[in-house]
């Protein structure tokens, strides 16, 4: 593989690369870290993305190599939401997180997140079935749900009230979001993008956050590698369409567990 090439093949899955790693660790200055010891690593030697089964499964497994041997490290919080969800990890099984998020969220097959992580498939099927039941169990809350198109609502309000949570309404544009918000406050905000009367998503969940304060917030989108560009700060938690029932479940509990505040703010 040439420079070009090799430059080529980690630029498609970068983007994807650093979600995961935002998603892990809850900071996107954290997980932009880790990413890019990983690109370093790569760069001194190809053979762990080469010798992979594909380009992905290689870089992040060159990634849980680098995560594994600093022993998967949090930022120590002496208070707020980064201090419970440091207490909620340590009650984690290991490595149930990452397995949960490379099946649901990146979407690798169980036999891909096997090769990734170093272990057998079976190993990744329960460590995914616990991290579904250790989050969910973890905490619950009130949900904001921000969507225009009424039969993915309905689904979102599903999903979530099948996790135990409470949904306090459904949005279609960024003045109902905030009515909704102000009227009882959200533990957790589930936002679209582009909303019914072209306003945003976005500019909605900064409105929330600025005058509520900081919340975990998931946002979803047809168009993921619009936003995973690095050019400005990204969200942590961010679902692409059409999405699956599995990578909802899994995003809402993880940032309910882990508290992220990540948003869009230029």
């Amino acid at each position: 593989m040439t420079q070009g090439d090799l430059g080529q093949t980690i630029g498609a899955v970068l983007p994807y690369l650093r979600r995961y790693a935002r998603a892990l660790t809850g900071s996107q200055t954290s997980g932009d870290n880790y990413a890019a010891a990983t690109l370093e690593a790569i760069l001194a030697d190809r053979s762990g993305l080469t010798g992979a089964s594909s380009p992905k499964v290689g870089l992040f497994h060159v990634f849980h190599g680098i995560w594994a041997s600093t022993g998967a490290p949090v930022t120590d919080e002496d208070e707020g939401p980064r201090a419970k969800a440091q207490a909620r990890l340590k009650n984690l099984t290991a490595n149930s997180r990452e397995a949960l998020l490379l099946h649901t969220i990146e979407d690798f097959t169980l036999s891909e997140v096997a090769e990734i992580m170093q272990i057998s498939a079976s190993e990744v099927e329960e460590l995914v079935t616990l991290a579904r039941r250790e989050m969910a169990d973890a905490v619950t809350g009130r949900v904001l749900i921000i969507e225009d198109e009424a039969i993915i609502a309905m689904d979102l309000e599903s999903i979530v009230a099948d996790l135990g949570h409470r949904v306090t309404g459904v949005a279609r544009t960024r003045a109902g979001a905030v009515d909704l918000a102000n009227k009882e406050t959200p533990d957790l905000v589930l936002a679209d993008i582009q909303l019914a009367d072209n306003s945003s998503g976005i500019d909605a969940v900064n409105d929330i956050l600025g005058a509520l304060g900081d919340r975990p917030v998931i946002f979803i989108t047809a168009f993921p590698e619009r936003l995973l560009t690095g050019e400005r700060p990204e969200p942590a938690f961010l679902i692409s369409k059409p999405y699956s029932e599995d990578q909802v479940r899994s995003a809402v509990s993880q940032a309910m567990f882990f508290s992220s505040t990540e948003t869009l703010k230029a």
